[in-house]
């Protein structure tokens, strides 16, 4: 008799693989864009940065700019824009103005949103200035 995928023990299972490999997936893009954006002479103040609001995937600063960098692992550069959503956009800015907050030169710096795009068999695509804060 055959099994039915109601939700049973093989389904959790491969439920959980399949989150552990996205997982997995993301850190490994997080880690190739922070290399792609410190060849390109930018310093990483924070990876994975955590607020009661959102995470900010990486922090990233060259000069008095300093980006948040959105890192999104997909198939395409189009695929990877569009995960992005407006509802992401908005949780971001909420955790950069917290991030930014706690800064002592935060006067001086001026704030950018990026997206860098992880997609096979490719380096990394910066993404400058993906949206504006609203």
């Amino acid at each position: 008799m055959a099994r039915m995928t109601d939700g049973g023990p093989d389904a959790r299972r491969q439920e959980l693989a399949k989150r552990r490999e996205g997982f997995a997936r993301g850190h490994r893009g997080e880690t190739l864009a922070a290399w792609a954006l410190r060849l390109k002479g930018y310093r990483i103040l924070a990876v994975r940065h955590r607020t009661k609001l959102g995470e900010i995937d990486l922090v990233a600063r060259r000069g008095d700019t300093v980006a948040i960098v959105e890192v999104k692992a997909r198939a395409t550069v189009e695929q990877a824009m569009d995960a992005v959503t407006p509802a992401a956009q908005r949780r971001i800015e909420a955790a950069a103005d917290l991030w930014l907050a706690r800064q002592r030169d935060y006067a001086r710096l001026s704030l950018r949103f990026d997206i860098v795009a992880v997609v096979p068999r490719r380096w990394p695509v910066h993404v400058k200035d993906a949206w504006r804060a609203r």
